[in-house]
């Protein structure tokens, strides 16, 4: 049965109200890692964006023309990575032509996109929740920049941090994750607007 949800709807939720990263606490690795500087968050997060759009579009039409047709469900994980994996290849050849800087900046991550959990749980959720065609492209996207707003909010905060009178054994790793978590609950407080899953 497909959900009665306006794709509208569930892009704003996907960036507010069930945000990828700040309640299902998916891609958490390089949002920790990369986030130190706001120009290669805006960077990871605007390429994990566009990794999560288009994959979760691409696995919608091999999910519904290959998967269950075929009844490859045991696969589905297999096809899932190798569709990711793909396009943030071809991802990372397009950003190092355009923009070699930033394919410095972002170094080991861009590749790392591969592994990010947050986009394979978005197809899975995709999946899960049987979505239609549209529904997964918008949830896809906004997914994708609900990460990308909290990687740069983070940035923000983690630079305002760095002056701040943290206390020693709070200092980098320590006030980061106290951060995070209050971030979390911040969108979490969204959560009575729209409810999605």
């Amino acid at each position: 049965m497909v959900p009665d949800i306006n794709p509208f709807v569930l892009f704003f939720a996907s960036i507010f109200t069930s945000n990828i990263l700040l309640t299902n606490f998916l891609g958490m690795c390089s949002f920790i890692s990369i986030s130190k500087d706001i120009k290669s968050s805006n960077g990871l997060g605007l390429a994990v964006t566009l990794v999560m759009t288009i994959t979760t579009a691409i696995n919608w039409i091999i999910e519904k023309y290959v998967i269950a047709p075929l009844d490859l469900g045991y696969l589905r994980y297999i096809l899932y990575i190798i569709v990711i994996a793909a396009v943030v290849q071809v991802l990372e050849m397009i950003i190092d032509r355009v923009s070699p800087n930033l394919y410095m900046v972002l170094g080991i991550f861009l590749p790392l996109i591969t592994v990010n959990c947050a986009i394979l749980g978005v197809a899975l959720f995709m999946q899960l929740r049987n979505y239609t065609f549209l529904q997964s492209v918008f949830f896809g996207l906004g997914s994708g920049m609900g990460w990308w707003l909290a990687i740069v909010l983070l940035a923000a905060i983690r630079k305002k941090t760095e002056n701040a009178p943290v206390p020693a054994p709070l200092k980098g790793v320590g006030i980061t994750l106290i951060t995070i978590g209050i971030m979390a609950m911040a969108f979490i407080g969204f959560a009575g607007m729209i409810k999605v899953q």
